[in-house]
Formats: structure tokens, C-alpha cells, sequence
């Protein structure tokens, strides 16, 4: 009879071993992969509920809009820069998305101040719509015709939301609502370019659109200087608010938000990011008594359905 060869034995059962640790690997490997479009879905949900707030906080604040949006930008810039203990990108791709963003920053919150936050949050929404007819010429990436069915959707949901909002007369918490609106249209397309350019600076080299965030808000800080000479009254009750807008709805959003924007399409997360116009009129009613109105949940329950759908196919696609 044969006796095998010990050494010869162990040797292979090192291999097999080695073979099974690798294997064991490759699939938790691949699980993740086909993990991420799920977990990149989440933190955009996750930044939209962040941003929904921002309507009623900003509301609270008793400055003006330009004051309340550089207070707010240099608070959340220096919350980034701590996060990212100071390493910011400073390339041109990065300082013209930083540009745009400011310029988002800015309109939003003024729009805010002067129509009701329903409309302002809104009539940025409309955003998805820009980046339909963008993103393919400026980052080539192709759609779907569930994906622009599922924006159909959602677009009839906006449209039942904004048929459902305060009309367009000025009130207390509105005292300019046909500038405000008008501003809050200029918004959705700067918003529109920003999401495009997030994901464009993403992808040219990973951490970067964090560092257009940042220069984005350092640059809404520098544009309300003037209006903070001398220095506003802040109450108590202000500087809570701003506190928050700055770095919760905004920094803390944005870490979110830029985590995904490199692997998922940039409708994808325009489409996500509209459960923020759902949420918004409702923290705003809740805080300052603008109610949203029958047709505005309703608009609010298609708008989550299409989100919801797209989530799912994301995942189901990976």
C-alpha cells in the first residue's frame, strides 16, 4: 500500500484553503459592487430629508436672505473644512462647479424668503427637467424610457404639488412672491448645472466635488460680506438656525450627497432628490403654518412612488 506524501498532501490542502478564502473574498467583493447602487440611493434619500428642512429653518432665521445665505455658507464651509481637516482640491473644474453652487446657494435662499418655501423648493425641482436634455450632451449619459417615464411622473406630481401651494399673493411669510418665484426658477437651472457638475468633477478624480461644495460655499459667504457690515442682530433663536442650516442641511448633507454623485446618473439623483419637495412644505407647515393642501400631498404621495420605483430598479439593474 501507498502512504501519500504528507508534504505534498498539506501543500495542496493550503491551496484549496487558499482557493476558498479567495473565492470567499471575490463574492463578498462582488456583493458590495452589487451593493453600492443601493447604498449611493440611501445617502441621496438621506441628503433629500436633510435638505427638506432647510425651507422652515431658513423661515425661523429674522435676517434677510442674503444675509441668512452667507452666515449659513460660511458656517457649513468651515464644518467641511474640519471634515476634510483642510485638504480641499482647488483646480478650475472645481472653482466653475463651485461657482455654480453659489449661485444655487444664494437664489434658494432668497427665493425662500420672498415666495413660501413650497414654492421655492418647488420650482427648484423642476431640475430634473434641465438635466433630461443636458446630461447626454454635456456628460453623455443616456436614459432610459423607464427612467423618463418615471420623470413623467414625478413632473405630474410637481405640477399637482404646485397647483395644490398658497397662491401667489404676498402674506406674511411671503412678501414678494412673483420675484420669489422668479428667482426660484433661475434656481432649478443653476441647480440643474450644479448636480451636473458635481458628478462631472466626481468622476474626473474621486473626493473632488466635496471640494466644489466647500469652494461653492466660500464663495456665497464672500457675496453676502456686504449686507453683514456692520454686523446684523442675531437672536438666540437665529443663531440656532443658522447653526443648523449650516451644518446639518448643509454640510452634513453634502457629504452625503457627494458620496453618490459619482455612481449613479445624474437624473437618477435628481429623481431621488425630489422626496426634498415632498417633505419641505411639510416642515414648514408644521413650524410656520403654511399648509401644503390636499393636492400637494397627493402630488407628494407620485413624487415618492417614482423615487421609490427608481430605487428599486437601480438595485435591480446592479
Amino acid at each position: 500500500m501507498m502512504i501519500p506524501n504528507r508534504k505534498l498532501w498539506g501543500a495542496g490542502s493550503l491551496r484549496v484553503a487558499q482557493q476558498k478564502r479567495v473565492t470567499r473574498q471575490k463574492s463578498a467583493d462582488e456583493a458590495i459592487i452589487r451593493r453600492r447602487p443601493t447604498i449611493a440611493a440611501a445617502r441621496v434619500i438621506a441628503a433629500a430629508i436633510l435638505f427638506s428642512t432647510g425651507g422652515a429653518a431658513i423661515k425661523t432665521v429674522t435676517l434677510t436672505g442674503l444675509q441668512v445665505a452667507s452666515i449659513r455658507s460660511a458656517i457649513a464651509a468651515a464644518a467641511l473644512m474640519l471634515w476634510l481637516r483642510g485638504r480641499v482640491e482647488r483646480s478650475p473644474k472645481v472653482i466653475a462647479v463651485g461657482l455654480v453652487y453659489a449661485a444655487t446657494l444664494v437664489l434658494f435662499v432668497t427665493s425662500t424668503k420672498l415666495t413660501t418655501a413650497a414654492n421655492a423648493i418647488f420650482l427648484q425641482s423642476t431640475a430634473p427637467l434641465y438635466i433630461a436634455v443636458l446630461a447626454p450632451l454635456l456628460l453623455g449619459e443616456r436614459f432610459r424610457a423607464r427612467d423618463l417615464a418615471l420623470l413623467g411622473a414625478a413632473g405630474a406630481g410637481l405640477v399637482l404639488c404646485v397647483g395644490g401651494g398658497s397662491a401667489s399673493t404676498a402674506t406674511a411669510t411671503a412678501p414678494d412672491p412673483t420675484t420669489g418665484n422668479l428667482l426660484g426658477v433661475l434656481c432649478s437651472l443653476s441647480w440643474a448645472l450644479t448636480l451636473l457638475g458635481l458628478r462631472w468633477v466626481e468622476l474626473d478624480q474621486r473626493g473632488s466635488s466635496i471640494s466644489s461644495v466647500v469652494t461653492g460655499n466660500v464663495i456665497a459667504f464672500l457675496i453676502g460680506v456686504p449686507v453683514l457690515i456692520p454686523s446684523p442682530s442675531v437672536s438666540a433663536l437665529d443663531a440656532v438656525g443658522l447653526l443648523y442650516l449650516g451644518i446639518v442641511q448643509i454640510a452634513l448633507a453634502y457629504v452625503l450627497l457627494t458620496g453618490a454623485v459619482g455612481r449613479l446618473p445624474t437624473l437618477h439623483v435628481s429623481l431621488l432628490l425630489l422626496i426634498e419637495p415632498v417633505l419641505n412644505p411639510l416642515w414648514t407647515w408644521i413650524v410656520r403654518g403654511e399648509s401644503p393642501g390636499v393636492a400637494t400631498l397627493a402630488g407628494g404621495a407620485i413624487i415618492v412612488t417614482a423615487a421609490g420605483l427608481q430605487v428599486a430598479w437601480d438595485s435591480r439593474s446592479s
